[in-house]
């Protein structure tokens, strides 16, 4: 199987390992302290047929109680026999933890069993440090399915199909939603009826049922409030209860809408993330890392992917409660910084490339700007041939392998021992970013990459190859 080029995965904590045999079976393995001079027994913990093959995406080990846990994140390609119009196969993400029960038996079992659904690999998923949550960075969004749920799905999809326009069109603002629905000629008030509940709206037009379903959050429904209008249309007003929280849905698993995007709020995005990059060409010289200038973007600088997002779910609720708009601010590549953490992600900004670090317990300021590497978002688009992508934990280079032979790798600046001027500009230059090529004594294919604060790890069919990038 193709899934058996990265089976396992190893924990951030020098005791457990994670291991996936690439047929389907996920196995739980006690290992001892790894890395001690006295060679201690492995002993598998828990192993267990799940179904098809499947990679481990991340893994965490938690301790409540004294209750030893272990919780890990599932990715698996499902096929999907009634999808007629997508790719007819679906992304399936499984959150499962693992827990012992009985503090006088080693038995390990499966606790709880979470699946969510897309329709894209995603770029990122990880499980926050306390297990509570799951942040997804990807261009298609998740949602957690039910078991008795997939017939249901097919039927919204087979019906979809037969619509050609859509049943009704809603927009949203930070506090509110507004759903619009074209009435039957002749319809009066009393064809009407809307129920609204906290998560669930009801409309019945002229006795049948219209739209029924669990909304995508909760709404304040004492303020929610509806009217018809002049041009025969019925208007909806729904206010949100989660103020600023972004919904991809407006009734949960329902495509017989369409949400129609506001173009003001399109500026207001772009206009959050102005503080990121500059227009006027280098504003500030003395500035120690002055920005690039927009306007010198070039071919392989456009970004022709539509818009991924960042999502985070609520473990206990298995909803979103929070969701960023990545817009044009392409993923690059995740990288781990602080075990204790989660792994950290790396997105262009304009020519440059940002490194963030997600913290799930800080709520106002839940990702957190660690390192930036300039103009690295326009030097790695145009390598066509790239395959991985890393950086130092410690951010002193950042790294790029091809599919073959040659590894890029991209210091960060540093003072210069002698005089150099700018010939543009005329100002002195006081430090300078270096590139290196490494090229590998190879042709064998490259299938796995890591970055340490010193080394790179190179892996081919046949052989490991060290590049020691920093020493003392």
């Amino acid at each position: 199987s193709s899934l058996c080029i990265c089976p396992f995965h190893i924990f951030y904590v020098s005791t457990w390992v994670t291991l996936s045999d690439g047929t389907g079976r996920l196995y739980l393995i006690g290992t001892g302290e790894r890395g001690n001079s006295a060679s201690e027994k492995w002993e598998i913990m828990f192993n267990e047929e799940l179904g098809n093959p499947f990679i481990i995406i991340h893994s965490i080990s938690l301790m409540n109680a004294e209750e030893h846990s272990v919780t890990t994140l599932l990715l698996r390609i499902e096929k999907e026999e009634l999808d007629m119009k997508g790719s007819g196969f679906y992304v399936s993400l499984e959150w499962v933890t693992i827990s012992k029960k009985n503090k006088d038996t080693n038995k390990y079992e499966i606790i709880k069993h979470d699946t969510l659904r897309g329709k894209s690999v995603p770029h990122y998923a990880a499980i926050e440090p306390d297990g509570k949550g799951l942040m997804i960075v990807s261009y298609k969004s998740f949602t957690f399915v039910h078991t008795g749920q997939d017939l249901e799905e097919n039927k919204n999809e087979t019906m979809s199909e037969k619509i050609k326009e859509p049943l009704y069109y809603w927009q949203q603002t930070e506090d509110d939603l507004t759903v619009t629905v074209r009435l039957p000629e002749g319809s009066s008030k009393e064809d009407i009826q809307v129920q609204f509940l906290p998560e669930h709206i009801n409309i019945v037009l002229k006795g049948q049922r219209f739209l029924e379903g669990n909304l995508y959050s909760s709404i304040d429904q004492e303020s929610s409030t509806w009217i018809i209008k002049e041009n025969n249309s019925l208007e909806i007003f729904l206010t949100k209860k989660n103020e600023g929280l972004t919904w991809p849905e407006l009734v949960v698993g329902d495509k017989q809408g369409e949400f129609i995007r506001d173009s003001a709020q399109c500026a207001a995005i772009a206009e959050r993330l102005m503080h990121l990059t500059s227009e006027e060409l280098n504003p500030n010289p003395d500035k120690e890392k002055p920005p690039c200038n927009a306007q010198e973007l070039e071919e392989c600088d456009i970004f022709f992917e539509e818009s991924s997002s960042l999502c985070r779910f609520d473990g206990s609720t298995l909803k979103t409660t929070h969701v960023v708009n990545l817009g044009s601010n392409q993923y690059l590549f995740s990288v781990i910084v602080d075990p204790k953490e989660m792994p950290c992600f790396c997105l262009r900004h304009d020519v440059d490339a940002l490194l963030w670090q997600p913290h799930s317990s800080k709520q106002e300021d839940m990702w957190e700007h660690i390192a930036t590497f300039n103009a690295l978002g326009y030097v790695q688009a145009s390598k066509r041939d790239k395959k991985f992508f890393a950086c130092a934990p410690n951010y002193s280079y950042a790294a790029l392998c091809e599919c073959l032979r040659r590894v890029f790798i991209y210091r960060q600046p540093t003072p210069m021992s002698t005089v150099l001027y700018n010939r543009k500009e005329g100002r002195q230059v006081g430090q300078v970013a270096k590139q290196q090529v490494a090229s590998l004594e190879t042709n064998d294919p490259i299938l796995g990459f890591q970055a340490t604060n010193e080394r790179l790890f190179v892996l081919t069919t046949k052989n490991l190859f060290l590049i020691k990038v920093n020493t003392e």
